[in-house]
């Protein structure tokens, strides 16, 4: 049944993860307060009519499910025009469906995708454990194919320069006290993993790529979504994946080895070295920690915490 154009308001989750980040940035907040009008535009423009707004959602994007104007299902992206439209949509261009949801309209300029519809609702996290890793892994194994031939994403040591510069930033934080022997070795192992980088072909990377970023297909079984790629070393695109699942994974006895465990099992999946790939999550959950304390998310902050200081 589709939903009236008056009631396009954005997730709250939308809501507040753009109204607690200070990066965010007022053109950020601006564009949230718009984006009821921006939903109605592009819903014109592009001949849709909408179903519903995807709920929890994105904490940076607002997803609509639609109908085109043939009746087809889809799902229209809407973002900040920050870039992230544009990145996303090359990596998804340049997989052109294979593994991946595949995209049928695009204004970068805009901020405005149109995906093929999947199963919003059923993700890899729907399975029992054990298998969703062995899917995910598949996945994510296919998705690693050389990048564009002429590209503007980022590489890996770009995005984790900027990451280890929030990370000294946030160590000097009164509520950071307690993390920072743990943001110093994070920061530490990042910049020796990108001073000693191994010598593998450039891989065009998902770059948020978890079991909550695969859904349900008809096409396929899975495909991924939501990408925020880059190029670079495959270890830091499974560093993401390591970690799922973290509150099971944390309240069980023998957290620590489980964790170890997972790594060398990843590692040996998808033949990355497993020291490596122990660095890299240890950098990724130290950021994503600290940047959700940030946030006032302390639960959240200090679970991705413990999982690093548990590595």
């Amino acid at each position: 049944m589709a939903i009236t154009n008056d009631r396009l308001e954005p997730p709250q989750r939308l809501v507040r993860t753009l109204g607690a980040d200070p990066a965010a940035g007022e053109d950020a907040r601006r564009w949230l307060s718009d984006l009821p009008d921006i939903a109605r535009e592009w819903l014109t423009r592009w001949e849709l009519t909408p179903e519903r707004v995807q709920c929890p959602g994105g904490r940076t994007s607002m997803v609509v499910l639609v109908r085109q104007a043939d009746g087809t299902p889809a799902a229209l992206k809407l973002s900040p025009p920050d870039g992230t439209t544009a990145a996303e949509h090359a990596a998804l261009a340049h997989w052109d469906g294979r593994s991946a949801v595949r995209p049928l309209r695009v204004d970068a300029e805009g901020g405005a995708l149109l995906l093929e519809r999947l199963h919003a609702d059923v993700s890899l996290r729907s399975l029992a454990e054990q298998k969703a890793q062995l899917e995910a892994a598949a996945t994510l194994q296919r998705l690693w194919v050389a990048p564009p031939e002429e590209h503007s994403l980022a590489t890996v040591t770009d995005r984790s320069a900027a990451l280890a510069e929030a990370l000294r930033a946030w160590r000097e934080l009164p509520w950071a006290a307690d993390a920072r022997e743990l943001v110093d070795e994070a920061v530490e192992l990042r910049d020796g993993l990108t001073a000693d980088a191994p010598a593998e072909p450039p891989t065009l990377l998902h770059g948020e790529y978890h079991q909550g970023n695969v859904l349900a297909a008809d096409r396929v079984p899975w495909l991924a979504i939501a990408p925020r790629p880059l190029v670079g070393e495959r270890a830091y695109d499974l560093a993401w994946l390591v970690r799922d699942r973290l509150d099971t994974l944390l309240a069980a006895p023998g957290a620590a080895a489980a964790a170890r465990r997972r790594v060398t099992k990843l590692a040996e999946s998808l033949e990355v070295d497993a020291d490596r790939l122990r660095g890299w999550t240890v950098f990724r959950a130290a950021a994503a920690g600290m940047r959700e304390l940030s946030l006032g998310a302390r639960g959240r902050g200090e679970l991705l915490l413990e999982f690093a200081d548990l590595l």
